[in-house]
């Protein structure tokens, strides 16, 4: 073994010893190797059978549509302005206090319309509204 003679210029030693790592990563590589099957199993049940259950219509949410020109559609239907439509709101809403709105906007509309729409959701007494968005 060779040793370096001593020097007064010696300043820390800039390399990194990487083998604990290595160490370290292998083992990790192993426990994944070996738990990624266990993981994989399932326990074979028959499940009891049950009748038909039909989809609930009045839980559905609302559907409010702004188009490009700015015109404002409830549920498909044209809706005449934003007093007509907070009215049909409140109805809906005293109907279910849990009615949820779905808001489907153009991207071409301007900002404007849409807040003003969104604070009339608000006035009938609605909380509950989600932006609908298409992936791209």
């Amino acid at each position: 073994m060779a040793f370096k003679p001593r020097s007064d210029n010696d300043g820390a030693m800039s390399e990194i010893n990487v083998t604990p790592l290595v160490d370290v990563m292998l083992v990790l590589v192993i426990i994944l190797l070996v738990t990624a099957p266990l993981l994989t199993q399932s326990v074979h049940v028959t499940l009891p059978k049950t009748a038909e259950t039909t989809a609930n219509i009045d839980a559905q949410p609302l559907q409010l549509g702004i188009d490009a020109q700015g015109l404002i559609t409830l549920n498909k239907q044209p809706v005449a302005n934003l007093a007509a439509l907070e009215t049909t709101l409140k109805a809906e809403f005293a109907k279910n206090k849990e009615v949820a709105v779905h808001l489907y906007a153009d991207q071409a509309v301007v900002y404007k319309k849409v807040a003003e729409v969104m604070a009339t959701v608000q006035q009938a007494g609605i909380a509950k509204m989600a932006f609908v968005t298409v992936e791209e």
